[in-house]
């Protein structure tokens, strides 16, 4: 028997140690497996041998197929049968359970930074804890022995201390612990170097066997056909008459189901079951890995514990404890097999020992304590930088949405965080971004999750021309759908943002005086950050005089064709069909109310073609210029409402053909009138005027606009020279010497948009806003104090709850009315020609 202290060390002898090459770059494998296990389950579904063919005759057709038996595909089946579509089939290759969901841990934390996890939390844990036990008569093997966080700095404490408040709002009861009252919680565990703790006393564990079997079996309770050892081997798909790919059924070597929805359940398969269709699942399958101890004394009934600092859990187990963790330098599994069941990967301890030493500190006694097994299993790159595994945790409450979201067209939830529209088409299929994201989601899993974090890897995928330019400005950039916008200036110098350097895993040397990254750490705050000051000083620049922004990450779309107008009426709130050459800033909403996008929409005037400024048309155009964070969003929303209704139109995506400046402030009039050769007088160039000009000898398109004003051109960086004589004359134009136009971050645009009162996506405006709801956050606009903006918000809430109708007409209104008070401009700047090929999407032509 071996100690998880000193023993684990003597193992090591008994080691071929890695070589010199095998340290540096040993972090992806094609990994032996083997079906010898000990897992600390009393009852694990495991194949029967000699079993040959599905459990049941497939069905000639059904409403939808549920491909993957593992805890989403559970609870997915379960919540459809129960919201009513009870012709569903469940496909699992193997048994129920098997891949990953088997030898999962099971531990719920009801308590996470996002409210919509919180809810999806208290969904699962609803149907886990007594849901299912009533409606079946079954036990899912719920244990509810509470949770414990660690809180080993300030800063670790004063997350806890915002879940808590979080907690509170949604009933959630939580008590945060100083050292003295841990330790009487919790006797074996060493409270030296503890802050404090928070402690949820109804988290629990679940069982994965049980939890799926009882779901199993409250589906086909309800009609829902459960179908085992029948894989997947296609998926049919056919173009209707808009010449749209829909699918038509499932393949299998048993038989074919007809089908016009499939759901993709399939955890780590979910890659090639993807591809199927065409469809890019960015997810990457790792060693997930924990060990079962021997009995431990006086362990019995405490809480599972979260040391996030030391990035390790502990789950009671009975009268033994779990031990594991998300380190840094995972295991990557690239080929992932089809035979892979019920089987585990050999635990390599030189990745997994960090987590020995953090739980041996965190509770001492498991120094001497023996380890019974070890379970090192498959399990998706987490976090939200690519596809998100849900897990147990979350299956319950993504189980639900995801029925809600094929019965009714779209989840309950604001379910952005989980949507695969919000990755850019072009990083879904990108090898290096899905690896470098998903180690570092991996990595920092367990990381405060502070406001103005930004990642490291996967970074400078999309770049526009001015972004060279920018950073030996000291342009500090974010990331956004792949691009690299400008966040904010340093004052001192570039601070560039270097390749990834996986955190110095894998024998990858660290970067050496890495600026942003030693930037980025001085930001992890919840109080105001360094570069507060650098922000206040940039908005008085664009207050008393003028400056420029850089949106070339923004989304530029052209909606041509016989319908353009009818489904500009449809996809709109405003009226956009203003005379030619207007522009309106409007709202796209779904079919229930909510808020899909804020945008900005131009009516173009009919002509030959001129791209990427102007496409050709010879009735009603369009040009849509949408926050690029959200771009493929509200591109896949567009084309959906285009194909549902059966608009005629093509749909054009230029994003990458253009760039786009924004100039602001009371002498942006002057700056432009200096490179340009058009009169922009209030009568020459009224509020919202879209005209097709010239700019230091190129043609641009100038838009008058509430608060934006940009520039676009091509991004051929290959022809810079081309458009730096317009690059220039913005930024250090003089009007009799003493005027200059500084380049800005978007923290200081966002910032404008609250004096203003527009709305931001993300902040203001979610996927479950209603757009009624815009009156409330205008009326905020007129307050001048905290309490009077509440007491505002509130009466406008009541008031909507009983006035939705009206309300919202006059919403309408008041989101098409100029009354702001800056006058700016929108320049749409491009060269001749460019040799970026242009997306384009046809629909019905």
């Amino acid at each position: 028997m071996a100690f998880l202290g000193t023993a684990v060390w003597r193992v090591f002898g008994y080691r071929h140690p890695l070589g010199p090459l095998c340290r540096a770059r040993c972090y992806s494998v094609q990994s032996e497996f083997t079906t010898e296990k000990s897992v600390p389950y009393a009852k694990t579904l495991k194949q029967e041998d000699g079993l040959s063919g599905p459990t049941k005759p497939l069905p000639r057709a059904a409403d939808a197929v549920v491909i993957g038996g593992g805890s989403l595909g559970c609870q997915t089946l379960y919540h459809l049968c129960k919201m009513g579509m009870t012709n569903v089939v469940l496909l699992e290759r193997d048994r129920l359970t098997a891949g990953t969901t088997w030898h999962t841990a099971g531990l719920l934390w009801q308590l996470r930074p996002s409210d919509t996890e919180v809810e999806l939390l208290a969904h699962t844990r609803r149907v886990v804890s007594s849901e299912l036990e009533a409606e079946t008569g079954l036990e899912t093997g719920w244990i509810q022995n509470g949770g414990l966080f660690i809180a080993s700095n300030k800063q670790r404490l004063d997350e806890y201390k915002r879940l808590m408040s979080l907690g509170k709002v949604y009933g959630i009861e939580s008590h945060v612990l100083s050292p003295a009252e841990t330790k009487e919680l919790y006797p074996l565990m060493n409270v030296k170097d503890l802050y404090g703790t928070l402690y949820v006393p109804k988290d629990g564990t679940m069982d994965p066997a049980g939890t799926c079997t009882t779901l199993s079996r409250a589906a086909t309770a309800r009609g829902a056909m459960v179908i085992e050892n029948c894989p997947v081997t296609g998926i049919q798909v056919q173009t209707d008459h808009m010449g749209v790919r829909r699918v038509k059924a499932v393949e299998t070597d048993f038989g074919t189901i007809e089908t016009p929805c499939v759901v993709n359940c399939a955890g780590v398969w979910a890659t090639k079951l993807g591809k199927m269709v065409g469809v890019n699942v960015p997810l990457i399958a790792m060693h997930h890995a924990y060990v079962v101890t021997e009995r431990i004394e006086g362990i019995q009934n405490m809480p599972n514990v979260r040391d996030h600092d030391a990035s390790v859990y502990l789950r009671l187990q009975g009268d033994a404890l779990s031990v594991g963790g998300y380190e840094q330098n995972p295991i990557f599994w690239d080929e992932v097999s089809d035979k892979f069941a019920f089987s585990l990967f050999n635990l390599d301890w030189d990745v997994f020992m960090q987590h020995i030493e953090g739980a041996i500190n965190r509770v001492p006694a498991l120094e001497q304590t023996g380890i019974k097994s070890t379970v090192c299993g498959p399990g998706p790159g987490c976090g939200s930088s690519t596809a998100r595994p849900v897990g147990m945790m979350l299956g319950g409450g993504c189980g639900k949405e995801l029925a809600h979201w094929i019965i009714h067209g779209r989840p309950e939830k604001d379910m952005y965080g989980y949507d695969i529209r919000r990755f850019h088409h072009s990083l879904t299929n990108n090898n290096r971004w899905i690896r470098e994201r998903s180690h570092e989601s991996y990595a920092k899993n367990y990381s405060v999750v502070f406001p103005f974090d930004e990642p490291l890897a996967g970074r400078k995928m999309r770049k526009d021309p001015f972004h060279q330019l920018l950073q030996e400005q000291g342009c500090v950039f974010q990331e956004r759908h792949g691009w690299e916008r400008p966040g904010w200036f340093h004052k001192e110098g570039p601070a560039p943002v270097l390749d990834y350097d996986y955190y110095g895993a894998y024998g990858i040397p660290t970067h050496s005086d890495y600026k942003y990254n030693q930037l980025l750490g001085k930001e992890y705050t919840f109080d105001f950050p360094p570069h507060h000051d650098t922000i206040r000083d940039e908005c008085m620049t664009c207050r008393k005089a003028v400056a420029v922004f850089n949106m070339s990450y923004f989304g530029k779309f052209y909606l041509t064709g016989p319908d353009a107008k009818k489904a500009a009426d449809w996809l709109f709130t405003a009226d956009v069909n203003k005379a030619p050459g207007s522009t309106v800033y409007t709202c796209m909403l779904n079919e229930k109310g909510g808020t899909e996008s804020d945008l900005t929409v131009s009516r173009l005037e009919p002509g030959p073609a001129h791209l990427p400024l102007t496409p050709e048309s010879n009735g009603d155009a369009y040009y849509m210029a949408v926050g690029g964070g959200v771009a493929q969003h509200n591109w896949s929303h567009i084309r959906t409402v285009l194909q549902d209704k059966g608009f005629i139109c093509t749909l054009t995506d230029h994003s990458e053909d253009m760039g786009m400046i924004s100039i602001q402030g009371p002498k942006s009039r002057d700056l432009l009138q200096e490179v340009l050769d058009t009169d922009l007088s209030n009568e020459a160039f009224p509020f919202s005027t879209h005209k097709i000009v010239t700019a230091a000898g190129h043609k641009v398109s100038l838009c008058g606009e509430v608060v934006v004003r940009q520039v676009v051109w091509p991004s051929l960086v290959s022809r810079s020279q081309e458009f730096g004589a317009v690059c220039e004359g913005l930024w250090w134009a003089w009007t009799d010497g003493s005027m200059t136009a500084p380049p800005l971050g978007l923290v200081t645009f966002n910032s404008h948009s609250l004096l203003h009162s527009l709305l931001s996506f993300f902040y203001s405006l979610t996927l479950s806003f209603h757009f009624s709801l815009f009156l409330s956050h205008s009326l905020l606009s007129f307050t001048r104090s905290p309490f009077s903006s509440f007491l505002s918000f509130s009466f406008a809430v009541s008031l909507f709850e009983v006035f939705i109708f009206p309300f919202l007409l006059l919403s309408l209104t008041l989101f098409n009315f100029p009354s702001l008070p800056l006058c700016n401009f929108l320049l749409v700047y491009s060269l001749n020609s460019f040799s970026h090929c242009q997306h384009s999407e046809s629909v019905g032509l």
